[in-house]
């Protein structure tokens, strides 16, 4: 039976009479990335600050257990189970990022043997031994939030909250970021991540929820979610025209015609007017019916190109005309090109 690192049955938060969060239910298996997608003032971080017990969860709100630990009941027990990362940095940039390290050591009792080797163990494993003795004032921004994933690891959390972790670092800083977070739940961390960066919840995830308007608007893999929103087809392109032919006789009224004006002088068409765009929602299952539905016909294509739904179509299903989140470059729709 799969043990869950976060669980919570109807989570609320209210502050006036603005509901934050309405009964948002999370299970997060341990050992994997769980990712809480949504726009501005969705409650991303408001729901990071009561599973973190820095603030307390609405009237109403269910159980809530974090690290096998009753949060009403045993507060102490889960901040000592887990690590936070704010959107914004822990460092102090007055001091090292060795003095920061040794700090958080002193925060965790450690003694000072073992705050030193646990800070040099850290600091090597972030990339981060050879400006250890600089001012953390003259790191860049990956530097710094290195440094507090770094800082957060001194307890040895076995559940870290990154509440939008790559916000403001450049595409390279971005992705050695994901390498990090990939890397922690290798080694047995579960990781809560908050981001507004599609490609990056569709890249590291293992399940994501879409949380809008105070409530859970859909759960799933990446792939799940991908699924729910219409749009999916295969493009099939022929360079025979008599093929081309027999191919749309063959998947009828559904297959639809692409770029048919195109054509050479004398009404010939061209290769990109041999074209058709079958619905599909990208499974094995749809593909094979249809690759069998051709052979049934003796068409073979010269070109199969698979599009489905990418995150951007997900998010604007489901939050209507919520702001999109923010996205590091635009991304084009998931594709596969089988010749």
């Amino acid at each position: 039976m799969t043990e869950f690192a976060i669980a919570a049955t109807g989570l609320r938060k209210s502050y006036g009479d603005k509901t934050v969060l309405d009964g948002v239910d999370l299970a997060v298996p341990e050992g994997t990335i769980f990712s809480l997608l949504g726009p501005n003032g969705a409650g991303k971080t408001t729901a990071v600050k009561i599973l973190s017990t820095l603030i307390s969860p609405g009237a109403g709100s269910g159980p809530i257990r974090v690290g096998g630990h009753d949060l009403a009941k045993d507060p102490q027990a889960v901040r000592a189970a887990i690590g936070v990362t704010g959107q914004f940095s822990a460092v102090d940039g007055l001091i090292t990022g060795e003095e920061n390290m040794l700090l958080m050591a002193d925060l965790h009792h450690l003694s000072k043997a073992e705050g030193r080797r646990v800070t040099a163990e850290l600091l090597e494993r972030f990339d981060l031994a050879d400006a250890a003795k600089k001012p953390a004032s003259t790191y860049s921004g990956g530097m710094k939030r290195r440094l507090d994933i770094a800082m957060t690891l001194v307890g040895d959390p076995r559940i870290i909250f990154l509440d939008e972790p790559t916000t403001g670092l450049d595409p390279r800083s971005r992705h050695n970021m994901w390498g990090i977070i990939r890397e922690l739940v290798t080694g047995g961390v579960t990781v809560f991540l908050t981001t507004q960066y599609l490609e990056e919840a569709d890249q590291l995830a293992d399940r994501i929820a879409v949380l809008h308007d105070g409530k859970i608007a859909a759960e799933g893999t990446a792939e799940e979610l991908k699924r729910i929103v219409p749009g999916g087809h295969v493009r099939l392109r022929f360079t025979d025209p008599a093929t081309y032919r027999s191919a749309a006789a063959a998947l009828g009224e559904a297959a639809l015609p692409q770029a048919l004006g195109s054509a050479r002088a004398g009404g010939t068409p061209t290769d990109e007017a041999l074209v058709l765009q079958q619905p599909s929602d990208g499974s094995q299952r749809a593909l094979r019916e249809l690759l069998d539905r051709l052979h049934a016909a003796g068409v073979e294509a010269d070109e199969l190109t698979v599009h489905t739904p990418d995150l951007d179509d997900v998010f604007f299903a489901l939050t209507g005309a919520a702001a999109l989140p923010n996205q590091s470059a635009p991304s084009a729709p998931s594709t596969e090109v089988v010749r």
